[in-house]
């Protein structure tokens, strides 16, 4: 099928964009739900997770327990076809991105050429003064105060009249310069977009080199990520998972390639697969791609939930979650973007790993109810996941 380039209805346009404005908000533990029995009751959860009015074409969830892969699925990859999703679709992973710039900068803490510590002011003095006692770790446990440039009445504007506008990336907190910081940094906790651009520059300044070559090094190359990639277009590798706009009664709309990735960047513009995303999430949350001393720092949490949250407790690391589920404790991150939200998370040994990739954006925001639907699906699974 080919990439669509027709401009979307301004009302769903609109509505996605809602959609996507971050509430910043630690919603409570999603209620507990039955205990999994099995791979036929996480199926039918899956099957009626697509059933659902508002729900989501495709569902694909990956759960790797040592040397065993297990894939369970439902609904199409794609609507008006019967392909199913497959663990080597692309897909767009959104916020989980965070994780990626993550393991760069602590990658760097690792090799001594940044610090948890080093503040914008000296990493960047380019930006305003008023940000600059902002430090690397706030940023990644988003206690930083920055504004969230995805908020900016602008950059929106942008987005509304032209979708597929290719954007400056290192150029995104422009957006926001002439706004002070939300609250003094480190006294609170607020998710923000900008807090992960600024990670990236942040690493860029200090390595001299591009993000997108530190993430080739740090973390692509060591892990064999082949179908791992940071575009700046609109366009997806094939095959993809479709995304879609699920708005009842009005057949669900396909807006996988509405936006481009130049105006998410480091903090959700990513482009992997489920294999992909497992093999990382797993060493990521395993700390593999760092020393101890530096996942120490990592593995120190403030109360704060991922966007969306995820199952379970919620509470910030950095450039990591902890998610307490009524089964034990999963560290990942979650993301969600026009047509796609994900849970990518892997035990504290790494050794088990779930990914867990649905094809519509589903946000406290935009409805409340699918996502405490869906977190209590994704709370079963971690439970297989642990159990298992």
């Amino acid at each position: 099928m080919p990439l669509s380039t027709s401009p979307a209805r301004p009302r769903l346009l609109l509505a996605l964009l809602a959609a996507a404005a971050l509430a910043g908000l630690a919603p409570a533990p999603a209620q507990a739900a039955r205990p999994p029995h099995g791979d036929g009751e996480l199926q039918r959860r899956l099957d009626e997770l697509v059933a659902t009015a508002g729900g989501p074409p495709g569902v694909i969830a990956v759960l790797r327990r040592g040397g065993r892969t297990e894939v369970l699925r439902s609904g199409v990859a794609e609507v008006g076809t019967a392909r199913p999703p497959r663990p080597t679709d692309h897909m767009r992973i959104a916020s989980a991105a965070k994780a990626f710039s993550g393991a760069v900068a602590l990658g760097l803490v690792d090799r001594g050429l940044l610090g948890l510590d080093d503040t914008l002011a000296e990493r960047l003095p380019g930006l305003p003064a008023a940000w600059g006692a902002v430090t690397l770790r706030q940023l990644l446990n988003h206690t930083s105060g920055l504004p969230d440039y995805s908020d900016a009445p602008a950059f929106r504007e942008i987005l509304q009249a032209d979708p597929h506008h290719l954007f400056e990336s290192r150029c995104l907190l422009d957006f926001v310069a002439g706004q002070p910081l939300n609250f003094a940094p480190g006294s609170a906790y607020r998710y923000s977009n900008s807090d992960n651009i600024a990670v990236a520059l942040m690493a860029e300044a200090a390595s001299g080199e591009r993000y997108e070559d530190l993430l080739r090094t740090v973390v692509q190359r060591p892990l064999g990520l082949r179908r791992t990639s940071l575009p700046q277009g609109y366009r997806l590798p094939e095959p993809y998972l479709h995304g879609y706009a699920v708005q009842p009664p009005e057949a669900p709309e396909d807006v996988s390639t509405l936006f481009g990735a130049s105006g998410s960047w480091a903090s959700g513009g990513i482009v992997s697969t489920p294999e992909d995303l497992g093999t990382f999430i797993g060493a990521y949350a395993g700390g593999r791609l760092i020393a101890p001393a530096v996942r120490a720092q990592q593995l120190t949490f403030v109360d704060g939930a991922s966007e969306p949250a995820g199952p379970g407790r919620n509470e910030a690391g950095l450039a990591i979650f902890r998610y307490t589920t009524r089964c034990g404790v999963v560290y990942g991150h979650t993301g969600n973007t026009a047509g796609y939200t994900q849970l990518a998370a892997g035990t504290p040994d790494g050794r088990r790993s779930l990914t867990f990739s649905i094809t519509t954006q589903v946000s406290e925001r935009s409805n409340p109810g699918l996502l405490a639907r869906l977190r209590d699906v994704q709370e079963d699974f971690v439970c297989a996941l642990l159990g298992g």
